[in-house]
């Protein structure tokens, strides 16, 4: 299997790119119901939101080296009816566009009091915006994007499913890097 993508199947880069994202996804949105559960007392209280902040930067980094990746790496041919083709097009621009607002939306929950925030307590990221109360809007937009990330997530995973067991193509196959070239 090459690094690079071919015209038939993802290459190992484009694999670790989805795979990680994947992973980063589904826990930070299982961290952050969990986090918002907690009360003063929990001995998690202040721990969560640093790791669920120093993921989030990591996931942050990683989907924008993904991007940059992804600008100079073709894709495989689009696999299934036109009508599938382009609700993939679609699904993948919401599932990026979504990703944008929740980074961005955390990134104010933290750093909206002027203070920056710290990726594992290595590098910090300076506040930019310093202005009371926009920490709850941006919360509330964080929220319901996650949600909506969660079940585009759930329409894409079910989508690829679909393909293997039902259409008995090569979609899912070669994300996982078992397709035959």
């Amino acid at each position: 299997m090459s690094y690079r993508n071919s015209d038939f199947s993802y290459g190992k880069v484009a694999i670790f790119f989805h795979w990680f994202s994947a992973i980063l996804v589904v826990g930070l949105f299982i961290s952050g119901l969990w986090m918002v559960s907690l009360n003063y007392y929990s001995s998690w209280y202040q721990i969560a939101p640093f790791y669920h902040k120093s993921f989030g930067l990591l996931l942050t980094a990683l989907i924008l080296l993904r991007l940059f990746w992804r600008a100079f790496d073709k894709a495989p041919k689009p696999v299934g009816t036109s009508i599938e083709i382009l609700a993939s097009k679609l699904v993948h621009f919401a599932l990026y566009a979504l990703l944008l607002v929740i980074f961005f939306s955390g990134y104010l929950i933290a750093t909206g009091d002027g203070r920056p925030v710290s990726a594992f307590g290595v590098i910090q990221i300076p506040s930019l915006i310093n202005y009371k109360g926009i920490e709850i809007v941006a919360g509330n937009i964080h929220f319901y994007a996650a949600w909506a990330l969660a079940g585009l997530v759930f329409l894409h995973a079910a989508a690829a499913l679909k393909h293997h067991f039902f259409n008995k193509d090569q979609v899912l196959k070669r994300m996982l890097g078992t397709s035959p070239r």
